[in-house]
């Protein structure tokens, strides 16, 4: 009995083979060549095989050129129109030496042509070579196709750990500096909504082209980086800022660069700091060069601090501070807008005003 369920094993995983030929010597003779060897189904026309390519799925079909109704040049025609069947294999079979007609065959796909009548050593010799090709390439697909999974997988796990990173030295800052809770949170989604309309509105279309969204938008958390070298008397003054007192805080943009640099400096791999080194030290300079550190004018200040400069002065605008109520979303957006052209880039103004309705939302969610 386990005797039988082996050959019946056996049986089952024979490659099939579909041989096709109009003259039933043939099928016969090539039948009795093979099938010690391949489960074969001897076929007389062309449209007796579409009806077995319904019911099974060959490793290779054998395919007489010749043949009423359906040449072998229409058959594999339709097959290599088909998307279930195109990657089937065809051998054709031919009792003509004709150049021309073996060129038409091997342009429309066959993979090779035999000459008939059959020699069974040949014959086998061909098939074997073929599947075992067809069996590599397979093999090779899936190792591709494993090995993408695990670059996949890999890059995953590098991007977590990356934004883990980001998102611990925020949240270090976010502890010292008590006086802005939720502001890294909020300022990031700002940042991801003003983004998502400039990319739509095709402005600065050269600049957006070029980021990388899944480092630039985490990026951001490190804005105020700068803030964890700042005396705590200065972050938790529960009132205004002296002059001096300003001054100082003001440095936190350069500081901020520095920590980041340092980190690039010392770490293989962490291009993903490029754009918190970029937004770290120019969300504060405006569009008129009246911002800080480096007094920057226009376009000369990169885009990423441009955009993040409307989401941090949207943020500090609504959040209480010891020094002032928190203003409504519509007094904000006035002082935005009033705000093109001196502090703000007008083409950022244009897009923040189609998104103001999501900058209140999300203010409302992330406190």
């Amino acid at each position: 009995m386990e005797r039988n369920a082996n050959c019946e094993k056996k049986q089952r995983d024979r490659q099939k083979i579909v041989l096709v030929d109009d003259n039933i010597a043939n099928l016969t003779i090539g039948k009795n060549m093979l099938k010690d060897i391949y489960e074969v189904y001897a076929v007389p026309s062309a449209l007796k095989l579409f009806e077995v390519l319904e019911r099974i799925a060959p490793s290779l079909i054998l395919l007489d050129v010749e043949m009423p109704e359906m040449n072998g040049h229409e058959v594999i025609r339709r097959l290599k129109s088909d998307e279930t069947l195109a990657e089937i294999p065809v051998i054709f079979l031919t009792s003509k030496n004709d150049e021309a007609s073996e060129l038409k065959g091997l342009d429309l796909g066959a993979i090779d042509y035999v000459k008939k009548p059959f020699s069974a050593p040949l014959l086998r010799r061909r098939i074997k070579n073929y599947l075992q090709l067809v069996s590599q390439k397979k093999e090779l697909r899936n190792y591709a196709d494993n090995l993408m999974d695990m670059v996949d997988q890999k890059t995953s796990q590098v991007m977590n750990l990356q934004n883990s990173l980001l998102t611990g030295m925020a949240e270090m800052v976010e502890f010292r500096d008590n006086m802005t809770g939720g502001h890294i949170t909020r300022t990031q989604k700002y940042l991801e909504v003003l983004v998502d309309r400039l990319i739509e509105s095709g402005k600065y279309r050269d600049e957006t082209s070029a980021w990388d969204l899944t480092y630039l938008l985490p990026s951001a958390q490190l804005h105020d980086i700068g803030k964890i070298a700042i005396c705590d008397a200065i972050l938790n003054k529960p009132g205004k800022l002296t002059e001096d007192e300003f001054e100082k805080m003001k440095e936190h943009a350069e500081l901020g660069v520095r920590a980041i640099e340092r980190i690039e400096r010392s770490a293989e791999e962490c291009s993903f700091l490029r754009y918190a080194r970029i937004i770290a030290g120019t969300h504060h300079e405006k569009w008129d060069g009246s911002g800080y550190p480096k007094g920057l004018v226009g376009k000369d200040i990169p885009l990423e601090g441009r955009l993040m400069a409307v989401a941090d002065v949207y943020d500090a605008l609504i959040s209480a501070r010891p020094y002032k109520k928190p203003l409504t979303a519509n007094e904000a957006n006035e002082i935005i807008e009033s705000g093109s052209g001196s502090h703000f880039d007008p083409v950022l103004i244009d897009i923040f005003r189609s998104a103001t309705d999501r900058f209140e939302a999300i203010a409302a969610s992330c406190n």
